[in-house]
């Protein structure tokens, strides 16, 4: 593994050889939430694991705007991963819409993409992130004294161990005391905007473009259909079995088998 960090955008390469990926997480995440993804592609593919800005390493922004996050990834792979030529990009949730503009305003850095459960639309489940980013601020981080008082007090909120987990990533110690890495603030300030996807103008993506969605979840409808069409007319839609929202968590065979299906076939 090696990491490269040009500009404002964080992120770490898995695999030496291969098609490269790109992959982009969703709303608390981090790169690294795909590693065993990206495992899973080695050799055949070589995979760039993106801290999307005000999550992980990369750097905080002061507001939230698709279009500013996607000219972001856009500079860092052209800085180096994608250098050499278009790369698949794979993204989920949050992290989808952010590839779903990449592909649409920088459609020479993208061969094929891949879209996570999530619709180029607004709506969805926003009161369940609140809550959860609700729940996080509630944590007073100056009364800490181990990371497993934060586990206990999420717990009075938020009772599923595994989502916890998920979200207490973010939890980093700083001196002597804790911190959220992520930006917390300006998420449940502008979730209404990441709940969102922006005017594109008439801009369409003609390279195939693969929608994997959790047949447990309702993030991906069929009223979604005609804009994932008019946007990218190429489109596949493939639904996974015993999947909520997060697909590659929940179902990471199924999806590998997905990706390497998609990403591996001729046009």
């Amino acid at each position: 593994m090696s990491t490269t960090a040009p500009g404002t955008v964080s992120a770490t390469t898995v695999g030496e050889e291969g098609a490269r990926v790109a992959f982009l997480h969703g709303l608390f995440g981090q790169g690294r939430n795909f590693t065993g993804i990206a495992k899973a592609l080695v050799p055949d593919f070589r995979s760039l694991l993106v801290d999307l800005p005000n999550h992980g390493r990369s750097a905080w922004t002061d507001v939230f705007d698709y279009t500013a996050t996607a000219d972001l990834v856009a500079a860092q792979l052209r800085a180096g991963f994608a250098a050499d030529g278009p790369v698949h990009v794979v993204g989920h949730s949050m992290g989808g819409k952010v590839a779903m503009v990449l592909a649409l305003r920088h459609p020479d850095l993208v061969d094929r993409l891949v879209v996570a459960d999530i619709a180029p639309a607004s709506g969805g489940s926003l009161g369940e992130f609140a809550h959860l980013l609700d729940s996080l601020a509630a944590i007073d981080l100056t009364t800490l004294t181990r990371r497993g008082e934060a586990d206990e007090r999420l717990a009075e909120r938020v009772d599923d161990a595994r989502v916890r987990g998920f979200l207490l990533q973010n939890l980093r110690t700083d001196g002597d005391g804790f911190r959220w890495q992520a930006n917390l603030d300006l998420l449940r300030r502008d979730l209404p905007v990441i709940g969102g996807f922006p005017d594109v103008g008439d801009a369409a993506f003609d390279h195939p473009v693969l929608w994997v969605a959790g047949d447990r979840s309702d993030y991906v409808r069929p009223e979604h259909g005609p804009a994932m069409r008019r946007l990218f007319p190429r489109t596949t839609l493939v639904t996974l079995k015993g999947a909520g929202h997060w697909v590659h968590s929940e179902q990471p065979e199924a999806f590998v088998s997905a990706l390497r299906t998609f990403l591996g076939a001729a046009r």
